[in-house]
């Protein structure tokens, strides 16, 4: 859109074009400057700052096309290149722009408002209709006055549906971003108490919500809602509703049956006189209301999706969940700072006392004034004082006016309060929280990341998000495969793969595995020390430790003679008896184990030597999954039956038997064993080719910088990324001392930026590697994906040349580990 035409229909007051200049970015805060020359800023006025103080700093960065309400100097003089639009209003001026691009789009435009849940059924809309529209959407949760026209404005012609956010927090805002959105369809998702106090009454901002539909064709909403059935069909905007209903056989989406297990839900549904049933990786109330709410929108927009039942099933949770990280002086981080309200309280609160359950760790909670909640301070606080009681915390930081003014409800706690978060970190009552477990919960506006950054352990940008509830999807589908009863052990040697095994343990144990397996006595020390109470086996147990293995109750693999004599001698020097081991048989890996051929020899060598109780008896199969080697499988799988047999009968009592590795229990469930062994499946990485696994690691990082680097000139080491095009270069915190391998270097491997993949340039360095992004609008301080769902594991160990287990194991220490549940 070219400036000049810009600057007619918003009737400015006064403007002044030296240069037309065709625009192709809004900018509202100056930190985010990417593309100078084609950026337009609109010098806004918030309770927090005034845009025109940044005005001469842009300026000087390159900016040249600015919308203001004031001209305070000759900018002939002092900015002689600016051109300047001067308005009533810049935030007006910015809503009137955005809502002139979107009528440049007859496309289809879905409209999202409610009290919670925008954004999820946004994103599960982008999941589930990604496949059959170009589609643009509002980034994140930008549904504000300022953060919806910032999303319109992305709207270009190679885009077939937008699904965009509209949220509210007082009256008279919706009909202003109405003209912006234009829907065409509408969601409301619900109606609760969030943005109350600036309303009468429910009612009252119900009807408000209702403005964003003025001129849509059809408005989908839960028809069992009765407040809001009554306001859609009593408004005088309604467009035709679509209802769903649980009760109503003739709504338009009539919910027959939801059967919900442990790990997903199947939805039993009728629309336009067809039956549908889809299953979902979902349990919670919340997400199956907002998978309700994008069904009845695809029964008008696209009916035949319905039957797309691998879509529904691999429905990934939107990134909004409590996370994960390590801090300082042992302590551990609970960062749940996205929602602020009394229900989220009630469930992060719940997370804490699970994540301290068997452990020695303090409880802190971290709670900033809840703004919003439509409650009076007095009952607000009541309430929370009542649900930290139930769960006692060892300490408790109040931070906020509010709060402070309500500190004689928390009399009873050991406590201390806070105006603000900089007096907070100003004092000394962080620095004396030590091997605890810290919950921070906390309003935007209250800025909790820079408490985070104070606690945790490691700053690098750089990190590796780890999804635990990804982690107990993938536990569960392989117990699926097998017989009820079938007993799990799981393997996290190499701290859990490179994920991280404390975190990884906990959830295992939580979901009542029955072993787990680490490769030295070293990994088991520590996760007893950290409380881990599990049965726990050494996969390697060296001579030198094991006193360690008894001292911490871990159970050794046992597989030659000479570690059977050595371990019975120092079982019965402590006085023990029946301690468990684990007897390996080597049936054709050619590794670790006793040969076939040696079990009458080990059958004397067990009845001789005393303490011990042969827990388990197992075997590793080489090649279980490759179809090629299936005589050989089979063929481990009858010696390991014979051996196994004569063990138990020279025994006088029936050890576990388990032959069945990751790969085993996708080919080979239908082989009796009474344990199976999960290993890199647990990740999410198939061991051969089934589909229903999720992703669990994600390794991201960011922009540092970008530059312009004329074609013909070379990028990194040794020159070897030539340019063969003027480029865009994103330079990134992360290279081989981070596990990014140098076999990814010259465009072997890929990054993912804003959903596109940009070619690694050059030599990936010891810190530091290259990509080009020329082809997209990437700006410093985005995203880098270089593994996860968008760029999977599997594929980049391909284009190395190896497996995933070495890339994902290859991940240094010093990358920080976030660990969420959704």
């Amino acid at each position: 859109m070219l400036l000049s035409y810009l600057s007619r229909q918003l009737s400015p007051i006064e403007a002044r074009i030296v240069h037309d200049t065709d625009l192709a970015h809004l900018l509202t805060d100056s930190r985010t400057l990417s593309e100078p020359s084609s950026t337009l800023f609109f010098a806004l006025r918030t309770a927090s700052g005034d845009g025109h103080l940044y005005i001469r700093d842009l300026y000087d960065r390159g900016v040249r096309c600015f919308v203001i309400s004031r001209t305070e100097e000759d900018w002939s003089q002092t900015m002689p290149d600016a051109n300047y639009i001067c308005v009533a209003d810049p935030l007006n001026a910015l809503q009137q722009a955005a809502g002139l691009k979107r009528m440049q789009y007859d496309i289809p435009v879905i409209g999202i408002t409610g009290s919670n849940g925008k954004t999820i059924v946004k994103e599960f809309l982008y999941q589930l209709l990604r496949k059959d529209y170009r589609i643009v959407r509002s980034p994140r949760s930008y549904n504000s006055q300022i953060g919806v026209p910032l999303s319109i404005w992305q709207m270009s012609g190679e885009h077939t549906l937008g699904i965009f956010e509209a949220g509210i927090s007082q009256t008279n805002e919706m009909e202003r971003l109405e003209a912006v959105i234009r829907p065409t369809l509408g969601i409301i998702t619900n109606i609760g108490a969030a943005h109350q106090e600036n309303f009468a009454d429910t009612r009252t901002k119900l009807q408000e919500k209702l403005r964003l539909f003025s001129r849509c064709q059809a408005i989908v909403y839960n028809a069992d809602h009765k407040e809001i059935a009554t306001a859609i069909s009593s408004s005088p905007e309604a467009a035709v509703a679509i209802g769903w209903s649980k009760t109503n056989p003739g709504a338009q989406v009539y919910i027959c049956k939801i059967e919900t297990e442990e790990t997903h839900t199947t939805i039993k549904f009728r629309s336009d006189g067809a039956d549908y049933s889809i299953t979902v990786p979902f349990t919670d109330e919340a997400s199956i209301e907002d998978v309700l709410h994008c069904i009845t929108l695809i029964s008008i927009l696209r009916p035949e999706v319905l039957y797309a039942q691998d879509r529904f099933a691999s429905l990934e949770p939107v990134e909004m969940r409590m996370e994960v990280k390590a801090g300082d002086r042992g302590n551990t981080i609970i960062n749940d700072v996205y929602s602020s309200d009394v229900y989220s309280l009630a469930l992060a609160l719940d997370f804490q006392q699970r994540r301290t359950a068997g452990t020695q760790m303090k409880k802190v909670v971290v709670l900033s004034d809840i703004l919003q909640s439509g409650m009076s301070a007095e009952e607000l606080y009541a309430h929370v004082a009542a649900q930290l009681r139930i769960y006692r915390p060892d300490f408790f930081i109040g931070i906020g006016e509010d709060i402070v003014a309500q500190r004689h409800r928390f009399a009873d706690l050991h406590a201390a309060f806070f105006r603000d978060v900089t007096e907070l970190l100003t004092s000394a009552v962080l620095y004396e929280c030590s091997d605890s477990c810290i919950l921070l919960k906390g309003a935007r506006k209250y800025r909790f990341e820079q408490i985070t950054e104070r606690l945790v352990q490691q700053v690098h940008e750089t990190a590796l998000r780890i999804n635990l509830s990804a982690i107990v999807h993938n536990l569960n589908y392989y117990r699926s495969l097998v017989p009820s009863g079938t007993k799990t052990i799981c393997m996290v040697k190499a701290q859990g793969y490179g994920v991280g095994s404390y975190e990884l343990v906990k959830t295992l144990q939580e979901h009542r595995v029955d072993y787990i397996a680490v490769a030295v006595a070293d990994e088991g020390k520590e996760l007893r020390e950290r409380g881990i109470t599990m049965p726990i086996v050494v996969m390697n147990p060296e001579r030198n430790a094991f006193q360690m293995l008894i001292d911490y109750r871990l159970e050794p693999e046992i597989y030659s003679f000479t570690l059977l004599r050595s371990f019975s001698e120092i079982v019965v020097r402590n006085g023990l008896s029946d301690y468990p081991v684990h007897i390996k048989i080597d049936t054709g890996m050619h590794r670790l184990g006793f040969m076939p051929a040696d079990i009458a020899k080990l059958t004397e060598a067990l009845a001789e030597y005393e303490g011990l109780h042969v827990r388990s008896v197992f075997t590793h199969l080489a090649a279980a999954d490759d179809p090629a080697f299936d005589d050989f499988t089979r063929s481990q799988l009858l010696s390991f039956d014979e051996v196994f047999n004569a063990l138990e009968s020279s025994l006088g009592y029936r050890p576990l038997r388990h032959t069945l590795n990751t790969a085993g229990v996708e080919r080979f469930a239908h082989f009796p064993t009474d344990m199976i062994r999960l290993g890199i499946g647990l990740y999410g990485v198939t061991a051969s080719g089934v589909s229903g696994l999720r992703p669990v690691a994600t390794l991201t990082t960011t922009i540092l910088q970008i530059k312009d680097v004329p074609a013909g000139e070379t990028v990194g080491y040794g020159r070897r990324g030539r340019l063969s095009r003027d480029s865009r270069i994103a330079v990134m915190p992360i290279g081989y001392a981070d596990g990014l391998d140098r076999r990814l270097s010259c465009g072997v491997g890929e990054v993912v930026i804003r959903g596109r993949r940009c070619p690694i340039v050059g030599n990936v360095c010891m810190d530091i590697c290259m990509a080009d992004i020329t082809d997209i609008a990437a700006e410093e301080g985005d995203t880098v994906l270089l593994f996860g769902e968008e760029l999977p594991i599997a594929e980049v160990a391909e284009k190395m040349q190896t497996i995933a287990y070495e890339v994902l194991t290859g991940i240094s220490p010093r990358v920080r580990r976030v660990y969420f549940q959704e």
